[in-house]
């Protein structure tokens, strides 16, 4: 770290449908990130300000991604921001399918061309002890107000159906999921609105984040909910907030296709990282 506080550290600023993220290439240099520092970066004010931090590193694959939320937990999955980095990689190297690891394990991205790209984020975590829940239960319709639906993605969610999803005040529904006693490892939550067939509008609430404008792992657990439940077919549209993404439930794990954008590249200084480390 003595090379990057005298230097500075580059990251890049990236979104998915506004979902947004700082992205540290971590292959050419060791770096260290700490929940201490990732909280700090992820101050709006004080910091740069993102829904997660991702952390680019060498392994057995393509690359190893670490995740961390705004409050500087770390998550073992983020959906958006693995698309992200695929678009990144493939960009960099002309590649247009790539084998990524991280704590979620094995991804597959693929270059859907124009920009879009589609990454498998595995096949959802669909009993109790895998989401996980506190005690064993049917996961389908969870004994809470509104029966939601848990799923894993490699992390929690719990998806409530209703009939309109801008009436519903996400800034204080979501916490009071968000820590419910039935997620010992906290939940994001979505709230979800079947708009046609197959066509879902759907708006998230991100643990360890708070509302997000959208949300890759949040968007596969609705549509694996939407499916089980029988309210559409395995392949569905989702609306969010920033906009449009593609979900299809396949035999080889749940498919998220979608833009994303690389906005900017810049450099925390050594006076900031001196502050935070």
């Amino acid at each position: 770290m003595s090379t990057i506080r005298t230097a500075g550290l580059p990251f890049m600023k990236m979104h998915g449908l506004g979902n947004d993220f700082v992205v540290v290439d971590a292959r050419a240099q060791a770096i260290s990130v700490t929940p201490a520092m990732a909280k700090a970066i992820g101050d709006r004010h004080f910091g740069v300000g993102f829904d997660q931090l991702a952390l680019i590193s060498d392994g057995d694959a393509d690359a190893h991604l670490t995740f961390y939320n705004a409050d500087g937990s770390l998550s073992a999955a983020c959906g958006n921001a693995t698309r992200c980095i695929a678009r990144y990689l493939m960009d960099e190297t002309g590649a247009t399918s790539l084998h990524l690891t991280s704590e979620r394990g094995d991804l597959q991205a693929q270059d859907r061309g124009d920009g879009i790209t589609a990454v498998n984020m595995g096949h959802p975590q669909l009993l109790w002890h895998e989401i996980p829940l506190a005690e064993k239960m049917d996961t389908l319709e969870l004994p809470i107000e509104g029966a939601p639906t848990a799923t894993g993605m490699g992390n929690p969610h719990c998806t409530f159906f209703v009939d309109d999803v801008s009436a519903v005040a996400l800034d204080t529904f979501g916490p009071a999921f968000e820590h419910h006693p039935l997620y010992p490892q906290r939940t994001n939550v979505q709230v979800a609105q079947i708009v046609g067939p197959d066509h879902i509008r759907m708006r998230v609430w991100e643990r360890g984040v708070g509302v997000t404008w959208a949300s890759g792992t949040s968007s596969c657990a609705c549509a694996v909910a939407a499916a089980r439940r029988g309210l559409t077919g395995r392949s569905v549209r989702i609306d969010l907030d920033g906009g449009t993404l593609y979900i299809e439930w396949r035999e080889d794990g749940v498919w998220m296709t979608g833009p994303t954008v690389h906005v900017f590249s810049g450099t925390l200084t050594h006076a900031f990282l001196e502050q935070i480390t």
